[in-house]
Formats: C-alpha cells, sequence, structure tokens
C-alpha cells in the first residue's frame, strides 16, 4: 500500500489527483510547509493548455509548453510525485485506488480539470477532433497535414475541398485562436508548401451557436475579434448550431452546410473526476458541488478544484468560470487555508480576483478586457505575449517559447509541419467517471 511512499512523522498527507494549474499552484505553496504533498498523474508532465492551439498548427514545440513535473519539485523531500491512473475514491476509509496500488491521505484534493463537451454529439466523437491535451494537438496537426497530402494526389475537386476545408465548432479563445492561427497558415505557409493546390477554395468555417464570439468578453472585444477574423478570410457562423456530421459533411440547423474531413470540437468542455464522489453532490456540467473553501460537504477532507469544482453561491449560481486563472487562485487558496489550520487559525473563503481576460487573433491582432478597459490590435497582441511566457514553467520554455514566435513573425512561417506518426480517428477511451 502507498505506492511505497515515504512516511514523514507529523507531516499530514495531502494527495493531489491533477498535475495542472489547481493542483501544481496548491503543490508549489505546500511544497517548503509541514505536509507531506502526494502528486498523482497521469502523465508525467504538466501541460500549459492555452498554447495547445499553436502545437497543433505547428508554431511550438510540444516540450515549449509541457514541463517535467518531477523537475518542477527537485529539491523538496515533502514532495512525491506518481505517475499512475486515479481509479476510485474511497471517502470513508481515506483512500484513494489507482493503477499502481492504494494510496492512504488525510487530505485529498480532486483537481482533475475538464475534458472536452461534446453535448448531444458524444455518439459522434469518433468524427471530431479535441484539443485538450498534447496527444491531441499532435494528432490534429498531424490529421490537418495528413489530409493535405492526401489532397495533393486526389483527382476529384470535390474530395479536395473536403479534406482541405476546416470547421471549427465554438467561439471561445479556443476557437477564435485556432481560427486565427490556420488562417495565417492559409495565407503564408500552405500556398508555399501545396503548390499544386488552389488555397483559394480553402475555407475555415468558425461556428458559434449564440449571437457573439468570446462571450465572457466585453462586446468592444467580441466585435473587434469578428472584424480580425474575417479580415483574415474566416467564415464566421453565429447562431450556428450543429444537427450533422458524419465526418465527411457537416450541417447546421439552418442549413448550412460544409463539405469537411477535420472538424474541431471548442464548444465548451465538463468537468472530469474519478468514481467514489455521491452522486448527489453532481451538478451541471459534471462539477462537484463544493462550499466556500472548496470542500466537499460528508467527505471529510476532499476538496475539489479548478474546472471540476462547482462553487455554488447566490453571486456565481453556476460556479465559478473553467478558466486557468480561478483554478490557479483555488488552490493557492486551499494550500493557505490548509497552513492557517496547523496554526490554528480560521480559514479564509475563496473570493476570485478577475485580472481579466484576454485573445489573440494573429499576427498583431488580439484583445484585452482589463481593468474594465478593452485593448486591441498590436498593444492586445504584446499584452497577450507577456502574460503567457510569464505563465509558462521553466525558464527554457519561456526562451523558447518567445523563439518560436519571433521565428514565426519574421519569416511568416510555422517550421513545425512534421507528420511525426500518422492519425487515425477513432473513439477515445473515457478515463474518469461521468455521472
Amino acid at each position: 500500500m502507498d505506492a511505497n511512499l515515504p512516511i514523514l512523522p507529523n507531516h499530514p498527507r495531502v494527495v493531489i489527483i491533477g498535475g495542472g494549474f489547481a493542483g501544481l499552484a496548491m503543490a508549489k505553496k505546500l511544497r517548503k510547509q509541514q505536509f507531506q504533498v502526494v502528486l498523482l498523474d497521469r502523465n508525467n508532465y504538466y501541460t500549459f493548455q492555452p498554447l495547445l492551439y499553436q502545437v497543433a498548427t505547428g508554431g511550438l514545440e510540444p516540450d515549449s509548453i509541457a514541463y517535467p513535473l518531477r523537475k518542477i519539485f527537485q529539491g523538496n523531500p515533502n514532495l512525491s510525485f506518481r505517475m499512475a491512473e486515479v481509479l476510485h475514491i474511497k471517502p470513508e476509509q481515506k483512500v484513494v485506488e489507482t493503477s499502481i496500488g492504494d494510496i492512504s491521505y488525510d487530505h485529498l484534493v480532486v483537481a482533475t480539470g475538464s475534458q472536452t463537451n461534446f453535448f448531444s454529439f458524444a455518439d459522434q466523437e469518433e468524427h471530431m477532433m479535441g484539443l485538450k491535451s498534447v496527444p491531441e494537438a499532435l494528432n490534429l496537426r498531424s490529421f490537418i497535414l495528413q489530409n493535405f497530402e492526401k489532397a495533393t494526389v486526389s483527382l476529384s475537386t470535390q474530395t479536395q475541398d473536403s479534406l482541405i476545408n476546416i470547421a471549427i465548432v465554438g467561439g471561445g479563445p479556443t476557437g477564435v485562436e485556432l481560427a486565427g492561427a490556420l488562417a495565417e497558415m492559409k495565407r503564408f505557409v500552405f500556398p508555399k508548401d501545396y503548390p499544386d493546390l488552389d488555397m483559394e477554395r480553402m475555407r475555415i468555417v468558425l461556428l458559434e451557436a449564440t449571437p457573439k464570439l468570446l462571450g465572457g468578453m466585453s462586446e468592444q472585444a467580441s466585435a473587434r475579434a469578428l472584424k480580425d477574423l474575417k479580415t483574415l478570410g474566416v467564415e464566421v457562423e453565429l447562431n450556428a448550431k450543429v444537427s450533422y456530421y458524419d465526418g465527411s459533411i457537416l450541417i447546421t440547423e439552418d442549413g448550412f452546410r460544409l463539405p469537411t474531413e477535420t472538424l474541431i470540437w471548442a464548444a465548451g468542455v465538463k468537468g472530469q473526476f474519478p468514481s467514489g464522489i455521491s452522486k448527489d453532490k453532481i451538478v451541471g456540467g459534471n462539477r462537484i458541488q463544493v462550499d466556500a473553501f472548496n470542500r466537499v460537504s460528508d467527505h471529510e477532507g476532499v476538496y475539489v478544484l479548478g474546472d471540476a469544482a462547482a462553487m455554488i453561491t447566490p453571486e456565481t449560481p453556476r460556479g465559478y468560470p473553467m478558466m486557468a486563472p480561478v483554478a490557479i487562485q483555488q488552490g493557492q487558496q486551499l494550500a493557505a487555508n490548509l497552513i492557517r489550520n496547523q496554526k490554528g487559525q480560521s480559514w479564509k473563503p475563496f473570493k476570485y480576483l478577475d485580472k481579466g481576460t484576454m485573445a489573440t487573433i494573429g499576427r498583431n491582432r488580439a484583445v484585452v478586457n482589463f481593468l474594465g478597459q478593452t485593448f486591441h490590435g498590436i498593444v492586445a497582441w504584446l499584452m497577450w505575449m507577456f502574460v503567457h511566457i510569464m505563465y509558462l514553467v521553466g525558464f527554457r520554455n519561456k526562451v523558447a517559447t518567445l523563439m518560436g514566435w519571433v521565428y514565426n513573425y519574421l519569416t511568416y512561417d510555422r517550421a513545425l509541419r512534421l507528420i511525426i506518426r500518422p492519425f487515425a480517428r477513432s473513439k477515445s477511451t473515457k478515463k474518469y467517471h461521468e455521472v
């Protein structure tokens, strides 16, 4: 039992499931405190998810946005990492079942994040591409490039169109940023790589089910993003709800049709977590309801952070938005409360500090909401770059990412157009429990 973990007397064991934004923020804050921190993740690396789209579009290598979890905590003897799949939680016994054995805990933190929410199209999931992990980003990159290679040898114009057209469902930051990156590839990269193809026929279509893009941002930011995308040649369809997709034809409820082999689903996420949490604690979006201290009621010593948590309050009837800043702040706050608990001090409830939102649309194009103001153009683009560089983990990753951006900017090119491993669509295996 306990996966060969060291025994640290007088150090309460805090088991954190998930090495994402929330889990990493909490582990960092506790690493020099009188706790034994055990971090569990199915991967041995942390992923900076906001830049996954750049891996998918050949702008960055995956190791520019991923960082070894063990390296982050070198020299911290009270912190242990185990690469494992968490199978089940036993709150009564204070034990988690994992692929490497059972692990006991004093405090259990579920920070497992979210997964793509296909809503009513879950049965068509095998035809669609998600973008929530490094493997998915690499799969998408390979799939797009493979389709272009197929198009060059196809004698059918109809087949070529289906292979080179790309549809993106979801007008949030991921969808907008991905559409902008692909539009720049259509303009600067694909015509040089594939001179045999008529790139004027390539269509990049962004579909949003609501009347505006970037629903969480200001009207001004939304309007500017729409204008910039159209300038780049992206077809934006608002109030467009997908009704059918079979892997080659996309149809919306209002009759819009697009032949495409590539549909990227960026229309929403839902919480994911291991089984063992009482079903009556699960609320909308497949999230676990928590109190103002991220505690799960009737589950002693169990806490949930980030996308998997729904902190229901009069001010947040649906919980806080599923965003990285919320996850980071919750992880830091829970760590601070556990430290207060050891000192016999009162806990402080969580209050989210909204520092602003941003999205980039392409070269010299971005929108930023900050301190009640909306910025756009090159100023917003530079702000976006600075913030993302600062939040990357590891000096090497910061330098590599910056150098990659400088290269792309100066050359109008994306150098990483490599099909390292060919990808074939198949239905994904669900790893976590869903109610």
